[in-house]
């Protein structure tokens, strides 16, 4: 028989606030990335944000700094947000995995997509962020974040931007993580991207009417 997948479940505190849930995730062994990663990188921004953006995993920056989105890819989120008309302070950034998976190459660590059994042992996390913030819009980046939040069935590449209906938030969608944007192979491909990223985050913006 297959044994029982641990989660983070038993550590989420009663009565849960983001600052409670950060000191406790931040002693988490509920899978074994905590070996690979630094430290627990937990979700950051106001328990009262309005969005909520949620990743994959944090990358080599992020697993450094202790803090979500603080690389290029943030960078670049944080200049789309900005394009969108999208108030910062108003955004709640976390990932699905809270813990860096990577593998050597060379001297460099290079990201490792998460499974799903360290996607299932690090949800409760997720869903408390959730649960706390209560945001009114949730914008999943990337098909990892979708497929976990939304379901296996999603396709970024065909329904980004579309809201989906969701017992999570009034208005759910995902669309592609910045980190893929910075992948891209030409200038001309990575500036078209990136429009396509900000058009999408004016979509949310519209629809929440900010």
């Amino acid at each position: 028989m297959r044994a029982e997948v641990e989660t983070a479940a038993p550590l989420i505190p009663p009565r849960p606030t983001i600052n409670k849930l950060r000191a406790v995730a931040a002693e988490c062994k509920a899978c074994h990335l905590w070996k690979l990663g630094t430290q627990t990188v937990f979700g950051e921004g106001r328990q009262t944000s309005t969005i909520m953006f949620v990743g994959e995993q944090p990358g080599n920056s992020e697993d450094l700094e202790g803090r979500p989105f603080v690389g290029p890819a943030g960078g670049l989120l944080d200049r789309a947000l900005d394009e969108a008309g999208i108030d910062r302070s108003r955004v709640y950034v976390t990932n699905v995995v809270k813990h860096f998976k990577w593998e050597p190459r060379g001297k460099r660590r290079i990201h490792k997509k998460p499974n799903g059994a360290e996607i299932t042992a690090c949800r409760p996390w997720l869903e408390a962020e959730i649960r706390v913030v209560k945001p009114r819009a949730i914008i999943c980046l990337g098909a990892t974040a979708a497929q976990a939040l939304i379901g296996p069935k999603f396709k970024v590449s065909l329904q980004r931007g579309r809201f989906v209906e969701s017992p999570l938030a009034e208005f759910v969608t995902a669309t592609v993580h910045p980190s893929s944007i910075l992948r891209a192979p030409t200038d001309e491909t990575r500036r078209m991207e990136t429009q396509e990223f900000i058009d999408d985050l004016r979509k949310i913006a519209k629809a929440l009417a900010i």
